[in-house]
């Protein structure tokens, strides 16, 4: 996971699926098949699949308190071509929701992407890929809820092989998925080879601030 210039998170390609298959990075747009090329840190869950399930809501901020990281998540969409929106490649500092999936906290895989870095700059996911199982992550919702998930496992996938029903899939529970650039970087075309996807489900919900 270099600190390089142009590796951009990732975009989506809808298919007739659940989930859609990732694309863009230098990735075909060809669906996905859900076969992982090498697993950072993968595990069995073992926790009781019995977390609050709550009502839609945006997320307002994402935190990650072991990676200091605090964040504003933007609203992302379709574009006319029929792939994902990513924050803007010039602000690797931003997140982005895709809104047209699950909310955290919802019953479904709420998707959050991040860059890895961009112009030059460290992205908000630059160290996405040190996560380790039971690192929590907070949501504050748009409707004063606040969630917290505990990751369960961190991935390495090539590009071409992305997991789009395990990410995009709904597995029963809230669960949260945060996505970034990863593998080795090509010079000649400005994309990394794989996506690093986190993998976090609910453990708790409460009332937040104000």
């Amino acid at each position: 996971m270099r600190r390089l210039t142009g590796g951009i998170a990732a975009t989506l390609a809808g298919t007739a699926l659940v989930g859609l298959s990732l694309t863009g990075c230098g990735a075909s747009a060809k669906p996905a098949s859900p076969s992982p090329v090498a697993a950072i840190e993968h595990v069995t869950p073992s926790r009781p699949a019995k977390p609050e399930k709550l009502d839609r809501s945006p997320p307002m901020l994402l935190s990650i308190p072991r990676l200091g990281i605090t964040v504003k998540p933007t609203r992302l969409g379709l574009r006319p071509d029929g792939t994902v929106e990513v924050p803007p490649l010039d602000r690797p500092e931003e997140a982005g929701w895709y809104s047209r999936g699950a909310s955290p906290g919802e019953r479904g895989g709420a998707v959050i992407l991040g860059h890895v870095d961009g112009r030059g700059k460290a992205g908000v996911f630059h160290k996405l890929h040190t996560l380790r199982r039971d690192d929590t992550i907070t949501v504050n919702r748009a409707d004063h809820t606040v969630v917290t998930f505990a990751v369960e496992s961190v991935e390495q996938v090539a590009k071409s092989r992305f997991p789009a029903q395990r990410v995009y899939g709904d597995p029963g529970h809230p669960g949260l998925r945060l996505v970034t650039c990863g593998g080795t970087f090509d010079k000649a075309t400005g994309h990394y080879s794989d996506n690093v996807v986190v993998y976090a489900r609910s453990v708790t919900t409460g009332a937040g601030k104000g």
